[in-house]
């Protein structure tokens, strides 16, 4: 009798811990299948964000370029659609370019490509650049720098007739800060960056020193200095700004661009859409 009834309580905690066992493995399943979920929603975003960057850049080099010109070439990512679709058009129709870089990862990307490559010493006159940006307004100004090459892009930018700005619809906002949060990248000369971070506060920023993720240490810049990230809340007047930045000894350049790109287009979804600011005084 009393081996009756171990055996029928072994019988019932068997039961019980293959209940406990099957809810645990729907569970496992369950979470597994959001996962998976999850994760096809990134590919597909990331797929639709590529291909706007794709159908920017790509009209950007239909439209803003011909034989013969003297090109600026931005950095970013949706610079190398920019440059793949360059190769191909030169190779396919026999175009004579001369390519100037604005960073180390553009002169890499002319040099893969077989493009012709200069520097602003041998060719410092520009027709065209093209580049890309953090955020546009509806003004067509930008915050640029978030790679931390808006030195050399502002200079090749200010050296060519035209400045074709490439991006897609994320990068579209109403009004600086709606859609880029990490602040105005000002870049400066290391032995300067702590009293200029305090200039900045005086000035209503908060200033952040831009750290590197695969490095000890802050980010260095291709002119071997550092950023700084200036979050801002209100700006009532952006030329000012801009400039009370620029006179602070210690800062070597913003990251806004204001008033210099005369063409924007933006790819989306739905297509493209290019904006002209040529004729604004």
């Amino acid at each position: 009798m009393l081996v009756a009834r171990k055996l029928a309580s072994l019988v019932r905690e068997a039961s019980a811990l293959r209940g406990k066992l099957q809810a645990n493995s729907i569970s496992i399943i369950s979470t597994s299948r959001l996962s998976t979920t999850s994760s096809v929603e990134v590919v597909a975003m990331t797929s639709s964000l590529e291909a706007s960057k794709k159908l920017a850049a790509q009209k950007a080099v239909n439209e803003h370029v011909a034989t013969g010109m003297r090109l600026g070439i931005g950095s970013g990512s949706t610079i190398v659609f920019a440059v793949e679709h360059l190769a191909k058009r030169v190779a396919d129709e026999s175009l004579t370019v001369t390519c100037v870089p604005t960073s180390f990862q553009a002169r890499q990307l002319i040099r893969k490509h077989g493009l012709p490559l200069s520097d602003l010493e041998h060719t410092p006159e520009l027709d065209v650049a093209i580049d890309g940006a953090d955020e546009v307004d509806l003004e067509g100004n930008c915050i640029k720098g978030g790679g931390g090459c808006q030195t050399q892009e502002k200079v090749v930018a200010s050296a060519a007739e035209k400045l074709v700005i490439i991006a897609d619809d994320s990068k579209k906002s109403t009004s600086f800060g709606d859609k880029w949060k990490k602040g105005i990248p000002i870049e400066v000369i290391p032995m300067a960056y702590k009293p200029v971070m305090i200039k900045l506060e005086g000035l209503g920023l908060q200033p952040l020193l831009r750290m590197a993720k695969s490095k000890a240490g802050p980010v260095v810049t291709d002119n071997s200095n550092f950023i700084i990230d200036a979050t801002f809340s209100e700006v009532s007047d952006w030329p000012k700004l801009n400039s009370d930045i620029i006179s602070i000894p210690g800062v070597v350049e913003t990251g806004l661009f204001l008033g210099m790109a005369d063409v924007v287009i933006f790819g989306s979804d739905s297509g493209v859409e290019e904006i002209s600011f040529a004729d604004r005084l």
